[in-house]
């Protein structure tokens, strides 16, 4: 084919219209040129009568912030609010996010050794950020401080979330875990620890000098960043 009739296939794909047409624009120039919208518009796959699948996408991430992370946490009900967005879109849009998520999750595939609160982070993060609730995780770490697991311990709502000591330790000793880090995320925003927070973390770290298992740090994440206990000085 002359290069000339390949340029009149590449513009015939409908006179492309509607919006560059993604699905068609990934066949034919791969996938790393499109924007995040285009997509979306793939996963939505139309848009409705006055607007195409690719305005549909633009006014999610708008609603999103044009954020990634933002978009992650929208709920099924969020999504459906946005005009050209049934139950069904939205579901397949999430269950998207969360493969993403789980994909840089399984990026490390050996277990990491844990140094510094950033390290810890960057385990945990994946797991709090996107959430709209409070949650508490445990990171169970052994004698080389090289993760063992990370597990949830506890589910709240938006203001807090109930950490068992006895649930905490209990899977500690099964793990045969030398040291553990607490997690949990504060929706607010808001990095500083309350007062529960510090009345919890002493009485774990009271308990672990009982059972020799030391409590390394206490990471509190919020947006996209934390406070650690151990950086701080307070732990």
């Amino acid at each position: 084919m002359s290069h000339k009739n390949e340029e009149i296939k590449n513009w015939s794909i409908k006179m492309w219209a509607e919006d560059d047409r993604p699905r068609e624009k990934l066949m034919l120039k791969g996938k790393s040129i499109l924007s995040d919208a285009e997509l979306i518009a793939i996963l939505i796959g139309s848009g409705y009568k006055e607007k195409s699948a690719v305005e549909v996408s633009k006014h999610i991430l708008a609603t999103a912030e044009n954020n990634l992370n933002h978009l992650a946490k929208l709920s099924i009900n969020d999504l459906t609010k946005i005009k050209g967005i049934g139950e069904a879109k939205a579901i397949t849009l999430i269950a998207a996010l969360e493969l993403g998520r789980r994909r840089k999750d399984e990026s490390v595939s050996e277990k990491p050794t844990l140094s510094s609160s950033k390290e810890a982070y960057n385990i945990i993060c994946s797991e709090l950020i996107d959430l709209p609730h409070e949650e508490f995780w445990v990171i169970y770490l052994n004698r080389a401080n090289k993760l063992i697991k990370k597990s949830a311990i506890g589910r709240g709502g938006t203001n807090g979330t109930v950490a068992d000591s006895k649930i905490i330790f209990k899977t500690a000793l099964e793990l045969l875990a030398s040291s553990i880090i607490l997690c949990h995320n504060h929706p607010s925003g808001n990095l500083q620890p309350s007062k529960e927070d510090k009345i919890l973390t002493q009485k774990i770290k009271e308990v672990g000098l009982l059972l020799d298992i030391q409590l390394l740090d206490h990471i509190i994440v919020a947006a996209n960043t934390y406070f650690s206990f151990a950086d701080e000085g307070i732990l």
